[in-house]
C-alpha cells in the first residue's frame, strides 16, 4: 500500500514536549518561540525529518504555525482544520486559534513584553512573513532573533534522518520540452527583468525546470533541493549527492553545477559578493537566504519565483497526457464504486477498506506510481473533517443512511489526478439531497463559466458558493488548487478562491470542489479537474472567452440529486456530462461494471 493509516498523532506530547523546547529557549537567551509546519523549501510536503510541529504538538494537518511563550502558548491553524486540531493537540497547552481570524501576529501582539527576544529559524520563515512579525516584535518593544539552527533539533532525541530518495530523469516525451529549453526561457526572463540570478527553493519548480522526478516525500515525486539560476552561464543544483545515480549525475552535469546542501549558503554569498542583483520569492524563500544575499554585499529583486507560472500553463505534450492519466484513473474509479455499491450496503465496510480497495483498482491499470495524497475516506462524521486522514484509531464503519465523502488522487508518470465523490449509501434525506444538489449546482457554476483574459480565481469563487449563500451556507476551504504536471496535486501560482488573484491562463489546470460539511453529521464535496481553454465564441459577442475543458470523468451520483432544484441548463450539464463519461468510460471497464455505468449515467 501507498498510504498507511497509523496514527501519526499524540496529543500528550504537548506538554512534555512544550517543556522540552522552554528549557531549551531559556538556555538560549530566548522567551518564545514559533513553530511553522513548512520545511526550508515552504512546500507543503514535508518529510518526517522536518515535521516539527507535530513533533511539538501532535498536529497533522498540512498548515498551521504554533507560538511559544514562558507562560502561554497556542496553536494555530485555517478552516479546514478546526475540527482536526481539537483531536489531535492538547488544548490545555496549544489552545487553537483561527490562522486568517486571529493570526499569530495578534496574538503576539498581545503578549509580547518590552525587552523580550522571540526567536525564529531563519530558513523556516518567508521574507514577506518575517517583515509582519518584526513590525509586531518594534510595536511591542521586543527583539525578532533569526537563528541559523532550530531549537528543537537540539531536543528531538529521536528525529529521523533526512531523505535520500532516488532522483530520475523525466523524459521529454512527456515532459513536452527539453530542460535546455526551459532554462533559456528562464534566463530570458530574468535578462528581461534586469537580475543577473535567480533562487528555486520549490522542489516542484526545480523538478520542472531540470525535467527530474525525486522520491523524498510521499505521494509527490520531489527531489528536495535549491537552485540558483543566472541570467547567463550554468545553473546550481544544490542536491544531496546520494539521491543521483551514476548517469542521473551524468546528465544533470551537462546541464548545471552540482553541489551539495551544505554549501547552498556559501553558493549565495559568492553571488552576493559579486554584486549581483538577485530574484527571490519574498512569499517562498526564507529570510536566511535574503539575509545570506544582502550579508555579503548583493541586491534583492522580490518577485514571483519565475518558474510557476511557464510550470503552470501546461504544454500540449502535458495536456494529452494529463487526459490520458484521467480516463485511465476514471476506469479504475468506476471499477471502485461498482464495488462499492455491493459492499457498502451490507453495513460492514469501513473507511480503511475502501480506501484500500480503491488504491487495489488503480494498482491494477500498471501504471500506477503513487497516490497524490493520503486518501480522504470519511463516513459519517468524519466527512465533515474537510482534509480528514483515516487512521486505525479514527476508523469508522461507514453508515447506512448517511452520504459517504471519499477524496482521492493518483500519481500515473503521464499525469496526476484528483478527484472527489460524495456516495449515498441507502436511502438519503431530503435534506441530504437538498445539501448535495446545492453544491452540485456550484460545481455546475464553475465548470460552465465564460470569462474574458485577466480573470482571476477570486473573481469566480462566488460561483461556486452563491446557492449555498443564498441559504445561509458556505464552506471554508477554496474552490479549486493548480494541480502539476507528475507532480504536485496542490500547484500555484493558479488557484478559485478569494485569494485567488493570479489571472487564468489557457492550459492551467484546476480543481473544481464545492463541499458542506455540517459539523458532526457527514461531509459533501465534489470535485472534478478542469483544464482552461479558449472557449467557443458567443454569438453577439464582442470579446474572447476562456472557459473550462473537464477531464474528470466519473458519474455524479444521481442518488443524492434533488432534480427539481436544477434549472434546465443544469439538467443538460449533468445529462451531457454524464452522456461523455458513458462513452468515453464504457469501452474501458468490463460488462458488469459497464452495465452499472450505463444506469448511473442515465438521463433525468
Amino acid at each position: 500500500m501507498f498510504q498507511n493509516f497509523d496514527d501519526l498523532s499524540d496529543p500528550s506530547c504537548g506538554a512534555p514536549h512544550a517543556a522540552l523546547l522552554r528549557a531549551e529557549l531559556s538556555r538560549r537567551g530566548l522567551d518564545g518561540f514559533l513553530v511553522p509546519r513548512a520545511d526550508a523549501h515552504q512546500g507543503e510536503y514535508v518529510p518526517p525529518h522536518d515535521c516539527r510541529l507535530q513533533w511539538l504538538t501532535g498536529f497533522t494537518g498540512s498548515a498551521g504555525m504554533a507560538a511559544v511563550l514562558g507562560d502561554s502558548a497556542a496553536i494555530f491553524v485555517d478552516g479546514r482544520y478546526t475540527i482536526q486540531v481539537r483531536e489531535q493537540v492538547d488544548m490545555d497547552v496549544f489552545p487553537a486559534q483561527h490562522l486568517i481570524n486571529e493570526p499569530v501576529t495578534d496574538w503576539l501582539a498581545a503578549r509580547l513584553k518590552p525587552g523580550q527576544k522571540l526567536g525564529i529559524d531563519a530558513m523556516l520563515h518567508t521574507v514577506r512573513d518575517v517583515r509582519r512579525l518584526k513590525k509586531v516584535c518594534e510595536d511591542a518593544g521586543a527583539e525578532l532573533v533569526t537563528l541559523d539552527d532550530n531549537p528543537i533539533d537540539s531536543v528531538w532525541q529521536d528525529r529521523p534522518a533526512p531523505p535520500v530518495g532516488q532522483v530520475s530523469l523525466y523524459a521529454v516525451e512527456l515532459a513536452g520540452r527539453s530542460a535546455r529549453e526551459k532554462i533559456a526561457e528562464i534566463q530570458s526572463t530574468l535578462a528581461d527583468k534586469k537580475a543577473d540570478a535567480c533562487v528555486l527553493t520549490q522542489p516542484d519548480s526545480i523538478a520542472w525546470l531540470f525535467n527530474i522526478r525525486g522520491s523524498d516525500v510521499s505521494h509527490t515525486p520531489l527531489p528536495l533541493s535549491f537552485a540558483t539560476v543566472p541570467a547567463d552561464g550554468k545553473p546550481s543544483l544544490y542536491i544531496d549527492g546520494r539521491k543521483l545515480s551514476n548517469s542521473v549525475r551524468d546528465a544533470l552535469a551537462e546541464l548545471t553545477d552540482l553541489a551539495e546542501p551544505d554549501d547552498f549558503k556559501q553558493g549565495l554569498t559568492t553571488l552576493g559578493k559579486a554584486g549581483s542583483r538577485v530574484m527571490i520569492d519574498p512569499a517562498l524563500a526564507g529570510v536566511g537566504i535574503a539575509d545570506a544575499i544582502t550579508g555579503s554585499g548583493g541586491t534583492l529583486m522580490e518577485a514571483q519565483d519565475p518558474v510557476l507560472l511557464p510550470k503552470a500553463i501546461k504544454n500540449e505534450t502535458e495536456l494529452k497526457g494529463a487526459r490520458a492519466a484521467h480516463l485511465r484513473d476514471a476506469a479504475a474509479f468506476v471499477g471502485f464504486l461498482y464495488w462499492f455499491d455491493q459492499e457498502a450496503v451490507k453495513g460492514d465496510l469501513d473507511e480503511i477498506g475502501a480506501a484500500e480497495k480503491l488504491e487495489e483498482f488503480r494498482r491494477a491499470t500498471g501504471d500506477l506510481k503513487d497516490i497524490s495524497f493520503d486518501t480522504i475516506s470519511g463516513a459519517g462524521p468524519n466527512g465533515a473533517i474537510c482534509h480528514y486522514r483515516v487512521s486505525r484509531t479514527s476508523n469508522r464503519k461507514i453508515p447506512v443512511g448517511k452520504p459517504f465523502l471519499i477524496d482521492s488522487g493518483a500519481q500515473y508518470e503521464d499525469g496526476t489526478t484528483d478527484i472527489t465523490r460524495t456516495l449515498a449509501v441507502g436511502e438519503m434525506t431530503a435534506e441530504m439531497k437538498r445539501h448535495y444538489t446545492l453544491v452540485l449546482k456550484g460545481h455546475i457554476a464553475i465548470s460552465t463559466a465564460r470569462f474574458p483574459g485577466g480573470t482571476t480565481g477570486a473573481q469566480l469563487d462566488t460561483l461556486a458558493r452563491i446557492e449555498l449563500w443564498k441559504a445561509g451556507l458556505d464552506f471554508d476551504h477554496g474552490t479549486g488548487h493548480g494541480v502539476g504536471a507528475y507532480l504536485s496535486v496542490h500547484e500555484g501560482p493558479q488557484r478559485i478562491a478569494k485569494t485567488g488573484t493570479v489571472p487564468l491562463k489557457p492550459g492551467m489546470i484546476l480543481s473544481n470542489e464545492p463541499g458542506y460539511y455540517p459539523a458532526g453529521e457527514y461531509g459533501i464535496r465534489l470535485e472534478n479537474l478542469e483544464i482552461v481553454t479558449q472557449a467557443r465564441d458567443i454569438p453577439g459577442g464582442e470579446r474572447p472567452m476562456l472557459g473550462f475543458e473537464t477531464i474528470t470523468l466519473v458519474p455524479m451520483d444521481l442518488r443524492l440529486v434533488d432534480v427539481p432544484l436544477l434549472t434546465l441548463d443544469e439538467r443538460n450539464w449533468l445529462n451531457g456530462y454524464h452522456e461523455t463519461v458513458r462513452e468515453e468510460i464504457g469501452p474501458l471497464v468490463g460488462a458488469r461494471e459497464r452495465i452499472w455505468l450505463e444506469h448511473a449515467t442515465k438521463a433525468i
